[in-house]
């Protein structure tokens, strides 16, 4: 149907470009450092790196995914705006809009046709001036199957609304929760030995940069 191919066709595209969105390492590979520590039994001890909190890492302890999942569910585009993907929101409401302009058309269309079989069927002529000029020249049959059409359709296009909706709230969760990741290729690994003065054991500790590196650039010739 065409109603069907248009709504796919457009879910489709929201989700491509959520896909290639998720990509964008620039605003990912701000994510601060992240510092692990890996125990080890008996003789072992874990020194942990310690870090400075900076204006960086604070604004991103500040950011919750859980905000950005009910600010899209109040008001579409919302969790985005909280994300800082502005972009996004254009086609958050391009989505909503063309589902809600086809259950506008479609229950337009269900009225009219609707009401001209309901006239055709118990044939009430006094009536005929009411029935749309587009199906005056139809019989009963034809306005019933017309009828039952335009009603399935501005059902799906009720059911496409709400998915695109959850699509919306989906999206600003799962944003919200990457956002604080870096999925930069520099993954580097130190090893770190110490020594407990208490328990008079040596230590190892591993701490693992997932940050990226600057990049060194290339002298000019």
């Amino acid at each position: 149907m065409q109603l069907k191919k248009i709504i796919i066709t457009l879910l489709v595209l929201f989700f491509v470009i959520n896909v290639h969105a998720q990509d964008d390492k620039k605003q990912l590979s701000s994510a601060s450092l992240m510092d692990t520590s890996v125990k080890i039994k008996a003789d072992t001890t874990i020194i942990a790196k310690d870090t400075v909190p900076t204006k960086d890492t604070i604004a991103k302890k500040m950011h919750d995914p859980a905000k950005a999942t009910r600010r899209s569910a109040i008001i579409p585009g919302w969790g985005q705006a909280y994300n800082r993907q502005y972009w996004k929101i254009p086609v958050v409401y391009a989505a909503l809009g063309v589902t809600a302009g086809i259950f506008v058309y479609n229950n337009k269309w269900y009225q009219r046709t609707k009401e001209a079989y309901d006239i055709v069927i118990n044939d009430r002529t006094d009536e005929y001036d009411q029935i749309d000029p587009k199906l005056k020249n139809l019989d009963a049959q034809s306005l019933q199957y017309y009828r039952n059409d335009f009603r399935r359709n501005r059902d799906y296009s009720v059911l496409f609304f709400l998915l695109a909706w959850g699509l919306n709230v989906v999206d600003a969760t799962v944003y919200g929760h990457l956002k604080d990741f870096d999925v930069s290729d520099d993954l580097s690994m130190r090893i770190n030995p110490t020594f407990d003065f208490k328990t008079k054991a040596p230590g190892l500790g591993l701490a693992f940069n997932l940050k990226t590196s600057s990049h060194k650039m290339l002298p000019s010739f």
